[in-house]
């Protein structure tokens, strides 16, 4: 927004307090008093982003980052002054080690905010040109020219006028306002890491022991039992009729084979 704002006071005891807004063209830049200021104009909000990753390469000023994605990300030239904090001590580049795992947050604060910037101009009415122009005489007695918006009013007295009421001799205060909005970006890295995994440390050297034969029993000596007597006489433990039926059988056989043979001799003969 532009605007130039005019307050007004009449010379030789009139008092007259005016406010106007003009597009203002200068010819002396020198006499124009220039102030900034800034306010807020919303809500900031702020937005993380999260990145993680191993290093798998680190020498000297040059690091290699394997990231969650599988993706290879190589940061050459790494400044001295880019720390990451471990274990709540900060580690430059060259104390980076293969195997720590790193995260890096950068957190984006977006701010809305409006500047205003003020020019404020003293002189005296040299010149009107109802209703767009108006000459001012200066401090230093150089002339300038302000331009008067279509339209605008102002104040005398407590009467409002427009630009025919402005007269020759009448002091006036012009300031030019300029509010641009504009929006504020700021951005916060953290690094953060953790040291990889030492490996097991070596177990101390153990002498071996030697498995010993376990010692044979020393055998027992036991009281050897005495021999039985041999028995003077076999115990009777079955009848001879068995005997008797197979030496029958045998007679019996003999005596059909004889039969047999002289059968077969008679015929022959």
């Amino acid at each position: 927004m532009n605007s130039i704002q005019f307050s007004k006071a009449v010379v030789r005891g009139l008092l007259a307090v005016g406010a106007f807004s003009i597009a203002l063209t200068l010819t002396a830049s020198g006499q124009v008093q220039t102030t900034t200021s800034t306010a807020p104009a919303g809500a900031s909000t702020k937005s993380i982003n999260v990145e993680r990753g191993e290093i798998v390469y680190a020498s000297g000023n040059s690091v290699v980052v394997k990231m969650e994605d599988g993706t290879l990300r190589h940061f050459d030239n790494v400044p001295e002054s880019t720390t990451i904090t471990v274990d709540g001590k900060q580690l430059n580049v060259h104390q980076l080690q293969p195997g720590m795992k790193v995260e890096r947050q950068t957190i984006t604060t977006t701010t809305p905010r409006t500047i205003t910037t003020v020019q404020t101009v003293t002189g005296t009415v040299w010149q009107v040109h109802p209703p767009s122009m108006v000459i001012l005489k200066l401090e230093d007695g150089t002339n300038q020219q302000f331009k008067i918006p279509k339209g605008q009013k102002f104040t005398i007295n407590g009467q409002e006028m427009d630009a025919f009421g402005l007269k020759k001799g009448m002091k006036v205060d012009a300031q030019k306002v300029v509010e641009q909005p504009e929006t504020l970006v700021t951005q916060e890295i953290k690094r953060t890491g953790v040291m990889p995994t030492p490996p097991p440390a070596p177990k101390p050297d153990v002498p071996m022991l030697v498995a010993s034969e376990p010692a044979t029993p020393a055998p027992v000596e036991t009281a050897a039992a005495a021999p039985e007597p041999a028995p003077t006489r076999l115990p009777k433990t079955a009848s001879d009729l068995p005997l008797i039926g197979l030496l029958g059988l045998l007679f019996c056989g003999i005596s059909l084979a004889v039969t047999a043979i002289r059968g077969t001799l008679a015929r022959i003969g």
